[in-house]
């Protein structure tokens, strides 16, 4: 299985900043305040408005894009809906704790000699001692690193747009919802095969420093609302079916399903959902159209 071309939709489709597991600390330089305009799309009927958004998880601090039709469409919503419910660092240790760690062997034992050669000089790079992820499977261990330069970049959860939307959103009072289950989300990581698992720890150490530069491309593009753009970056080249299945296409296919009947029901729901989800082909908006819902963009 080759991963190459997945690692960075992977890392972005993966909702759960890692919250409860280690990671390098350096505090990065302010930026500068940037206006920003994602995309925002609707589908509706005579008495239901579903908004879909395409958020990114994780983002830096002094990013402006709630206002205009994202803020009015959240505004007049009476839920907010997103891949998962919000949870704490308690809840993740714990799924964490039954999903991603080894049972009678160790991390580096699994890896070859080259592999767990360019692991630990990276973890010493970091800081991090390089037993530090000996218990995770390889899967938690890739996305922990992967995940670690967004925090050097000064990307947080607190401030990505899940967070941003559900602040605001609770603080109108609006109902909380969610596609899926923190124990679902990482369930997907969990059943991929051994050797994709390492393949993609792999990734993650080879590709950390070009890491950099794809985190704030992705930004870029979605914060200028360029779902294409997206879609060639995250989705387009995503060379393993069975994991572009498992990540993508299966769950837009679900959730498409969920808003075809949320439509049955009156009301207005704001849906957040990874950026990668509504770009390209086999979105969710693609799986809507096939069951005869057209989404309409609105931003």
């Amino acid at each position: 299985m080759t991963l190459r071309s997945t690692f960075a939709a992977a890392i972005l489709l993966a909702t759960v900043a890692l919250t409860g597991v280690a990671h390098a600390q350096i505090a990065p330089a302010p930026a500068p305040a940037r206006q920003m305009k994602p995309a925002l799309w609707k589908v509706s009927d005579a008495d239901t408005t579903i908004y879909l958004f395409g958020t990114i998880h994780a983002l830096p601090k002094n990013l402006k894009w709630l206002d205009g039709p994202v803020e009015a469409a959240l505004a007049g919503s009476d839920e907010l809906v997103t891949e998962i419910a919000d949870a704490s660092a308690t809840q993740q240790q714990q799924a964490i704790a039954t999903l991603g760690l080894l049972q009678g062997e160790t991390l580096r034992s699994l890896m070859s000699d080259d592999n767990r050669a360019a692991y630990e000089a990276l973890l010493t790079r970091l800081k991090i001692p390089p037993e530090a992820f000996d218990r995770f499977e390889p899967w938690l261990a890739g996305l922990t690193i992967g995940m670690t330069p967004y925090a050097m970049a000064g990307y947080g959860k607190d401030d990505g747009a899940e967070s941003v939307l559900r602040k605001a959103s609770l603080t109108k009072g609006a109902r909380q919802g969610a596609l899926e289950t923190l124990d679902y989300q990482l369930g997907l990581f969990d059943s991929l095969p051994r050797d994709a698992q390492l393949e993609f720890l792999d990734m993650a150490v080879r590709d950390f420093d070009k890491s950099f530069k794809l985190i704030d491309t992705m930004t870029q593009l979605w914060g200028a609302g360029d779902s294409d753009g997206l879609a060639k970056l995250l989705n387009d080249e995503m060379d393993d079916p069975e994991l572009a299945d498992t990540l993508l296409y299966n769950r837009n296919r679900t959730w498409a399903g969920w808003i075809r009947k949320r439509l049955d029901q009156p009301g207005r729901v704001f849906i957040a959902v990874g950026a990668g989800h509504l770009a390209g082909i086999k979105s969710v908006q693609d799986m809507l159209a096939r069951q005869g819902v057209t989404a309409v963009r609105i931003q």
